[in-house]
């Protein structure tokens, strides 16, 4: 938070745990001299605010009430401000100025900081007072610039005695403290960067809505008071409400006014125009949803919607899209659109009765409406321009310098779920927070820093990247990229203390992005290679690793933390572990029974019992706490066979088949789904000097029988795993070369497999560079004919005055990103000479073709696409527009893959050393992985793992 970088922390107490994300703590569990007590020995301090207050922060000075209760066990008074005090004791002093009296003499008086308040929005101080008032000694001052600044800084304070916004929401367990002090001295103040910092429930049956319907009665006030408290408990203070069928003022006339009293900005999405839900339409319009026939219908049903929220704190939509979020008929142009606008705005103007530039208004530049903009159709400059992500987490455009200069200021609307092509995601938390942070760094640098608003979907598997995003907003100075995984860490040690911390942390980043690397719903049989990298296996043996660690950490928990680790880490690992390990069980089923293996069978069961885990993985997660949380697991995942979701799971298809009742030996090897004996002749990846790894040969049988096998190499310097057994399925034998015995001259051997009927499989082992043993090589290592590297992995990073190289940490399928710094910098020229460098060593001369993995940014500025240029040595760099390909086929390979990919063919003029040169030329391009390919490449959906190095510290 602001705290670390620019607010006034005077003074505070020694190290505790930082309960305040991001913030220094100022609360301790132990009462210094001098010290404010909130709470010790079961006695708490009074809390007085005044009853001419806003009823909002009354509410959330009952909810401190409550949570210093939750904590000590001591339950404070709360008592009115114009009220007598008893002499003796601490207080709690809550207030906003020009609404507390007592807050108000206290500023005149030079008791508090106020003019750390005075003209901010949100703004709020917390702030340790001596002899506030005749026979009080010492005070706790909690003061607001406005309503929801005081709300803040209530709300701080809550989260620094231990209480997590997730308290209620995902069953977090506040510990147990008998002192709750403040230190004399402190004084913190604070205020958002981010005017309107909120998120939108969509796409919310029928998870959401089943839950909601069971537990509330649907979305009503009861609903959406829980939910306005977790937005303000995170700083936030704008909803775009449920509207899956769902029509917030209509459904239940107690939300808005509610929403108005806790201190909640509404809005409606980017496609319901003046404050009215598009159910609203479906039950009250007559006629086509279509200005050009039916002007006045619509503008009476927008009217009732200005009315109806008049007196409401809010945020209007302007604009119209077709029906039911799509795009408007090819009919409808730009000057129809400009028309709806400034029809909507002078309905505004007369019904708010005040200047339009006093009334926040915000324009949705989603989809094809962008297009609008992009061909000339403008907004009047007090109109928020609300930019988009392309609703897979990468923004499509963000201000131009001119455009930073518009009195309304540019705003972004971004996704974290979506229902649409290339297809829908809905399930569970797949988004990275580096993934967050880059595109909101972007965001926050290039001037959109009006309005935040991220689609959640069902909200509750969205938990952690939620909390980031309105974390971020606060404050994006307060999160460089180098403090990334310290959110995590500070997140875990406030929902499960410190000593798990770091490692829950690591787990949730993890999943995040393992779940990153391809969403859940995308997955298929075939999307890891089986042959290849040993791939497929290797993701299910990471899965099963995280599972593992997860269990562990678990097993160290108190029972009252279980609820909220299922939720919040264990739910999400295990489940998408267990999907993952499904699709590669189908994978395996149908190569074994293309290869007529007798454990077919096998893997087609056990793929039934992984899609019923699955089941029982969401039933587990409806029936914790009581069944709290029934329904909210309700959305399928499995079974897509285009962007919409399936009515129901549904499981992959799997083959069986039928063996004959004598054992027969069948033989695999790595790196092929060719086996003996429908292929003559099988052979290993070849053995290289600097790739230490074994291979494995697989002998399997083919019949109802056991298979007695032997296996033997024709080498001395060929080792096997095993050399006889007996196998009813198929069993791995490895295969490795002992280096220091290979003959000079030595290229080849073989590995004979034979049964028990005398039939001989032979495999040939070869050696590649054998030769070149002794070469005096630096850098990474050609293998397998690929050079792969880590961005981060540089041997030299160059960049001119007033330019850097920034490592986000995480931003990768595989490790991080590689980007430059200031995001707003003029293109560089080749001149410039900000590039990476990275040493390798190749085996031989000729063509290569050198893949950059990119993250998969979008062209955000106009004009032309965004360059990186990569070079060999001395040659002229080989510039690559990542832009030029605009078809809808290269966006949906990139957003479903979650990078973007570029080849680019150079020389090598020889064998030996070599430095590979990365280029950057525009800025916003993150560079995550290269790959030489040398000839070796293989296909595979995350290229080889990254290459030996040899002489790096």
């Amino acid at each position: 938070m602001k705290s670390l970088v620019a607010a006034a922390v005077l003074a505070v107490a020694g190290a505790h745990p930082a309960w305040a994300l991001g913030e220094r703590p100022f609360v301790t569990f132990a009462a210094a001299k001098d010290a404010i007590v909130l709470a010790r020995a079961g006695q708490a301090a009074r809390i007085v605010v005044d009853r001419n207050d806003f009823p909002g922060v009354r509410r959330a000075a009952a909810d401190l009430q409550g949570d210093i209760a939750r904590v000590s066990g001591a339950r404070p008074a709360l008592l009115d401000a114009g009220g007598a005090v008893a002499r003796g004791g601490d207080v709690v002093i809550v207030g906003t100025l020009g609404k507390s009296a007592l807050v108000d003499s206290l500023a005149r008086d030079g008791k508090i900081d106020a003019k750390r308040l005075r003209g901010k929005w949100e703004g709020y101080l917390v702030q340790a007072v001596r002899n506030p008032r005749p026979g009080v000694a010492r005070a706790l001052v909690v003061a607001g610039s406005d309503k929801r600044g005081t709300i803040y800084g209530l709300y701080t304070v809550s989260e620094q005695i231990g209480v997590s916004p997730w308290n209620w929401w995902a069953d977090v367990p506040a510990p147990h403290h008998d002192v709750l002090a403040v230190a004399a001295g402190t004084r913190v103040a604070d205020a958002p960067v981010v005017r309107y910092r909120g998120i939108f429930l969509n796409d919310e049956a029928p998870a959401l809505s089943g839950w909601a319907k069971e537990k509330f009665g649907g979305f009503n006030h009861k609903f959406y008071g829980k939910l306005f408290e977790l937005i303000l408990r995170m700083r936030g203070n704008y909803l775009w409400p449920a509207m899956w069928g769902n029509a917030f003022y209509d459904d239940d006339p107690e939300n808005g006014p509610l929403a108005d009293e806790m201190g909640i900005v509404m809005g409606t999405s980017h496609h319901e125009p003046l404050m009215r839900a598009h159910a609203e339409w479906a039950k009250y319009g007559k006629g086509p949803w279509d200005y050009s026939r039916n002007e006045q219908v619509l503008r009476d049903f927008w009217q009732q919607g200005l009315d109806r929220s008049k007196d409401f704190e809010k945020v209007i939509t302007l604009g119209m899209r077709g029906d039911g979020d799509e795009p408007m008929s090819e009919q409808s142009n730009v000057a129809l659109l400009e028309k709806i606008v400034g029809d909507q705005r002078a309905m505004i103007a007369k019904t708010m009765g005040k200047p339009l530039a006093q009334v926040p208004q915000v324009w949705a530049l989603y989809k094809e409406v962008q297009e609008y903009y992009e061909k000339g159709m403008r907004v009047p400059d007090d109109v928020t321009l609300l930019w988009c992500d392309d609703n897979w987490g990468n923004i499509r455009r963000l201000p131009t310098p001119d455009e930073r200069k518009r009195s309304g200021g540019a705003g972004i609307y971004y996704h974290f779920d979506y229902v649409g092509g290339p297809r829908s995601y809905k399930w569970i938390n797949v988004t990275p927070l580096p993934k967050v942070w880059e595109q909101m760094h972007l965001a926050w640098r290039l001037g959109a820093d009006r309005l935040w608003v991220v689609n959640v979907g069902d909200l509750k598997p969205m938990e952690v990247p939620t909390e980031f995003f309105l974390t971020y907003a606060w404050n994006p100075a307060a999160w460089p990229a180098a403090r990334l995984p310290d959110y995590l860490k500070l997140w875990a040690t406030r929902e499960f203390g410190a000593d798990n911390a770091a490692e829950i942390a690591d787990i949730v980043a993890t999943y995040a992005r393992y779940n990153g690397r391809r969403k859940p719903e995308q997955l298929e049989p075939d999307t890891y290679s089986a042959t290849n990298y040993r791939e497929s296996e290797r993701i299910v043996a990471d899965w099963r690793d995280l599972a593992a660690r997860t269990e562990k950490v678990k097993a160290k928990l108190a029972p009252a933390q279980r609820d909220a680790f299922f939720q919040l880490v264990e739910h999400p690992v295990r489940a998408a572990g267990t999907l993952g390990e499904l699709y590669a069980t189908v994978q395996a089923n149908r190569i074994h029974a293309a290869q007529g293996r007798a454990d077919t069978n096998e893997l087609a069961a056990r793929a039934r019992d992984l899609f019923a885990r699955d089941a029982a993985i969401s039933r587990e997660y409806h029936e914790i706490n009581g069944g709290k949380w029934n329904h909210m697991m309700a959305q399928t995942h499995i079974g897509y066979t285009s962007w919409r979701d399936p009515a129901t799971n549904i499981m992959p298809d799997v083959r069986e088949i039928t063996l004959p009742a004598a054992p027969a030996l069948g033989v695999a090897v790595e790196g092929s789904e060719a086996a003996w004996p429908a292929a003559a002749s099988l052979r290993l990846p070849a053995f290289e000097p600097f790739d230490k790894s074994a291979r494995y040969v697989e002998v399997f049988d083919r019949g109802a029988a056991p298979l007695a096998w032997t296996a033997r190499a024709d080498q001395p310097w060929i080792v096997l795993g095993e050399s006889a057994g007996t196998t009813a399925g198929t069993k791995r034998i490895p295969v490795d070369v002992r280096w220091d015995q290979v003959p000079a001259g030595a290229t080849a051997g073989h590995v004979i497999v034979r049964g028990a009927d005398g039939q001989a499989a032979t495999i040939d082992v070869a050696l590649r560079h054998a030769e070149e043993r002794g070469a005096n090589v630096a850098g990474f290592v050609e293998t397998g004919g690929t050079v792969a590297i880590e961005a981060e992995h540089y041997s030299r990073a160059f960049a001119p005055s007033g330019r850097e190289w920034l490592r986000v940490p995480g931003l990768g399928r595989t490790l991080s990103g590689m980007t430059t710094l200031p995001v707003d910098a003029a293109a560089a020229t080749l001149a410039d000479g900000m590039h990476l460098e990275y040493d390798v060593y190749l085996f031989e001369g000729g063509k290569v073709n050198v893949q950059a993995t990119l993250a998969p940014t979008l062209k955000f500025r106009p004009g032309a696409g965004f360059r990186y240029a990569v070079s060999i040595d001395g040659d002229a760099p080989r510039i690559v527009d990542v832009h030029a390909d605009e078809s809808l086929k290269h966006w949906e390979t990139i957003v479903s893959d979650g990078v973007a990919q570029f080849t680019t063919a150079l020389d090598v003029k020889a064998p030996g050393r070599h430095t590979l040169k990365f280029w950057a030329l525009d800025p916003g391009l993150v560079l995550q992985r290269l790959v030489i390919d040398a000839g070796g490449l293989k296909p595979s959906y995350l290229g080889p793992q990254e290459s030996p190095r040899v002489g790096a510290n």
